[in-house]
Order: structure tokens, then sequence, then C-alpha cells
């Protein structure tokens, strides 16, 4: 049984080693992380992806003004039943038995106008019609229809396209910064995870340098209790201050494994890595100027350019609309050859010419003001579009000014909370050793210990704040404030 039980204990030993030895460790400074992100987090794929759907979309937009060519049929066409047919030498309508075979195909080459909205056509036709009926008097006809130019041209109607010219490029440019912008995003959240984690372990590396000093001073406490030279109370507040610090260690324990998972899951790393962060101790020496700022971010925001795209679609729906209003015409004409036959071969012989031209035409006569409505409605709605557009640009270059005046003020936020951590440190230390030779009681020592944990805890947050500001500043405007060019990308190595 002994062995049993002997043998058991080395075989969980065995694999519980093999796990811990399976985990790569990768020790990560705040750039690679930054890196890392950009490059193949989940968010940083998702903005990939985003920026794909909207490139096909534009080159969607763009094949509309391409020649397409199309080629059309039916291959074959059955029909059996009943036709009525006029009887010139009776003057009436019989029912006679139909029973055809047909097939037809047509080749057009297509050309649309995106400025006129006029579409012109070069077609090429050819049909075959098989009667098998018993009346039938000609069991076989082609009708061909060698080349034909046909053009269809709107009249006082809303030209879609002409309006997608306008539109669709300011779009696809507003995808990619929304593109570059979203990448910024990401770096933001890369900082938010990062400081979580940095946080977790100056928690853990405070908890378990509390709970060495809690016990030693413990130990002091209790000798000196025995001697008489501390009271009872203050022994129980080392006690308890020993408790505590075991409990805080526990949860840091727990809190580290916790944001260490965070930060693997938003880098895309399996189970099979551990993070360990190394903690920047510098930042840039920079300042930024507010007109600058607000020059690129106008430039360049895409929220902006969003604004942009909902005024001009506006616009849009008012041509739609007043164009539906009143007289709508279209233009159909048409030029080319054709001819029919009993064979293939005698329809390619001295073929006709053959020409259509028509206008057709809509006007609204009585509508009960169902136009004029929608009209009214498209136009109130431009100009509330137009309001929240300009209001939006106000509220944007008010929050700008705040998040420059931010950003500024945090080099000198981090200069003092490393000064006051540095300080922080050095009282703890100094009180302690005034504890440990009986000058000072203990309430003062945890004071100088709670101030030490809180203002390394306040120089990691204020280290956060400023790489939050700045890759917020960075995501508004586009720009590289430390290079001092704007953000760029390879936007067809995103499409590969």
């Amino acid at each position: 049984m002994k062995k049993l039980v002997l043998f058991s204990l080395i075989v969980v030993l065995f694999f519980s080693t093999r796990e811990i030895f399976a985990q790569e460790l990768k020790k990560l400074t705040f750039d690679e992380v930054i890196k890392i992100a950009e490059e193949q987090s989940p968010n940083a794929l998702i903005a990939k992806h985003r920026f794909r759907s909207s490139y096909w979309q534009f080159r969607s937009y763009q094949a509309q003004f391409r020649p397409s060519l199309t080629l059309r049929g039916t291959v074959p066409n059955y029909s059996n039943g009943f036709d009525k047919v006029y009887n010139s030498t009776t003057n009436q309508y019989t029912y006679v038995a139909k029973n055809t075979i047909s097939s037809s195909a047509t080749l057009s080459l297509a050309q649309a106008i995106g400025l006129t909205g006029t579409t012109i056509s070069l077609q090429s036709g050819l049909n075959h019609l098989y009667d098998y009926g018993e009346n039938a008097l000609l069991p076989r006809q082609y009708n061909i229809n060698p080349v034909s130019i046909n053009l269809t041209q709107p009249i006082r109607q809303y030209n879609s396209l002409r309006w997608q010219k306008k539109i669709e490029p300011v779009k696809y440019e507003a995808a990619k910064k929304t593109y570059l912008s979203n990448i910024e995003g990401v770096h933001v959240s890369a900082v938010m995870n990062f400081f979580s984690l940095a946080l977790a372990q100056i928690n853990k590396q405070i908890a378990e340098m509390n709970y060495s000093n809690a016990d030693t001073l413990y130990r002091i406490a209790k000798g000196r209790y025995q001697l008489g030279t501390i009271a009872e109370d203050e022994l129980l507040q080392m006690q308890l201050s020993y408790l505590n610090s075991e409990t805080a260690r526990k949860k840091a324990d727990m809190n580290l494994r916790d944001r260490e998972i965070r930060l693997r899951s938003f880098l895309g790393y399996n189970e099979n890595v551990r993070i360990e962060l190394i903690i920047p101790d510098n930042i840039p020496d920079l300042q930024v100027d507010m007109k600058e700022v607000l020059d690129l971010a106008l430039k360049n925001n895409p929220d902006l350019m969003t604004q942009q795209i909902n005024v001009l679609n506006a616009q849009s729906s008012v041509a739609q609309a007043k164009a539906s209003m009143g007289l709508n015409a279209s233009l159909n004409a048409s030029l080319g050859l054709s001819q029919r036959g009993p064979d293939f071969m005698t329809t390619l012989e001295n073929p006709n010419q053959s020409q259509t031209i028509n206008i057709g035409f809509t006007l609204p006569i009585l509508d009960w003001g169902r136009g004029r409505g929608n009209y009214k409605m498209a136009k109130s709605s431009l100009e509330l579009t137009q309001t929240t557009a300009k209001q939006a640009i106000t509220d944007f270059q008010q929050n700008l000014f705040l998040d420059v005046e931010q950003f500024n003020l945090q080099k000198s936020q981090v200069a003092i909370a490393a000064k006051s951590d540095t300080v922080a440190m050095k009282r703890y230390e100094v009180t302690k050793q005034r504890f440990l030779i009986g000058k000072i009681a203990v309430l003062d020592l945890n004071d100088a210990d709670s101030r030490k944990d809180e203002n390394k805890r306040a120089y990691l947050q204020s280290l956060q704040d400023y790489w939050n500001y700045f890759y917020n500043m960075r995501s508004l405007t586009l720009f590289d404030f430390i290079s001092k060019k704007p953000l760029e990308t390879d936007y067809d190595k995103l499409l590969q």
C-alpha cells in the first residue's frame, strides 16, 4: 500500500513538472507588448478584416464605372400548349397546338457614365425556334442581331452613380483612417492590459515583502512582550498585521494569475506561455502644441470624416426626394442590324437595319402631397445632420483641448510620482529601523508601510496615464509625435 501511494506521488510530480517546464516564459518590455498587440492580437485582426470589407465595398463601387461583359441566355425553352392565332381567311381567332423548343443568347458590353447617368451598350444576339407541331409552316427559324448599339439616358431622374462618386471615395478614405485609429485603440487596450498585469506584479512583490517584514516584526514583538518592553495591545496589533499580510499575499497571487491570463489572451498567446513584464523606467521628453494637434485631428480624424459622409448621404436623399416630385423621363434608343431565316447561314446574308427609339415618362398628378412631404422630411433631415456635424466638431475640439492639456501635464506628474515613491520607500526604511530600536510606536510603522505601498502604486498609475493620453492623442490625430510623421501602414499587405 505504501509503495502504491509513493508511486502515485511520483507520477503526479512527474506530470506536474512536465507541465511547468512545458510553459515558455516570456519577459516582455512595454514596447514589445505594444508591437505584439499590433501584429497578432485578436483586436488587431478584427480591425484588419473590417478594413478588408470596406476595401471590397469600394472595389464594387469602382466596378460600376468600368465596362461589363455579360452573356445571357435561355437553353432550352420548351413549350407545349395552345396559342390563339388569327385566321385571315375566316377573319376569326382559332386555337392551334403549339409544340416548340427555343433557345436564345445575348452578349452585351455595357458602360455606365456617372456624370450623366447614361448607359451605353453594344449587343449581339441569336434566337433559335424549332416548331415540331403539325400546323407549323416553318419548323425551324433563326433570328440574329449581329450588332446593335443601345443607349439609355435618364431625364430629370435621381442619378445614383453621381452621388456614389461623391460619397464612396470619402468612405474608403475614412475606412483607411479608421483602420489606423483602430490600431491605436489596440495600443490603448495594450496599455491597459500591460499596466494591469504590472500592477499585479507590484502588488505581489509588495505583498511578499510586507509578509516577510510582518513576520520578522511579529517575532521581534513577541520577544519584547516577553521582556515586558511593549504592551499586549501592541503585540496583538503586530499579530493582526502579520495575519493580514498573509491574506494579502494570497489575494495578490490570485490577482496576478488573473491579470496574466487576460494579457495572454489579449496578445493571442495560448496557456503554454507565461508572461513576466519589465516595467518601463522612463518616458519620452515630449510636449505637444495645441494648434498642431487640432489641425492634424481636423484633417485625419475618421469620426469627423464620418460626419462629412452623413451630410453627403443626407444631401443625396434630398436630391432623390426632389427628383421624385416632378417629371421623370427616360430616353431609350437602339440602332443595329437584324435578319431571320430558316437556317443559320441565311441569317448572316444581307442583314437589315433596325432602329428603335422611345421616351418613357412618369408624372405624378395626384399624390396627396406625398412627394412634397418626402422632400420636406429629407430637407429637415439634412439640416439636422448638418447641425449634428457642427456640434460634433465643436465638442471634439473642446475634448481635444482637455486631452492635450492633460498630456502635457503627465510628464511632471510622472516625475513627482517617481520622487514620491523614492521618498516613501526611504521613509519606511528609516521608520522600520527606528521601530527596531524602540524609538517609535507600531502605528507610525504601519503608516509608513501604507504610504510606501500607495506611492509605489501611484507611480505605476502615473505611467499608465501618460501612455493612455499619448496613444489616445495618436488615435485622434493619426500622427506619431515622437518620430514627427503621420501614421502609415501597408494597405496592400492587409489584403493578402
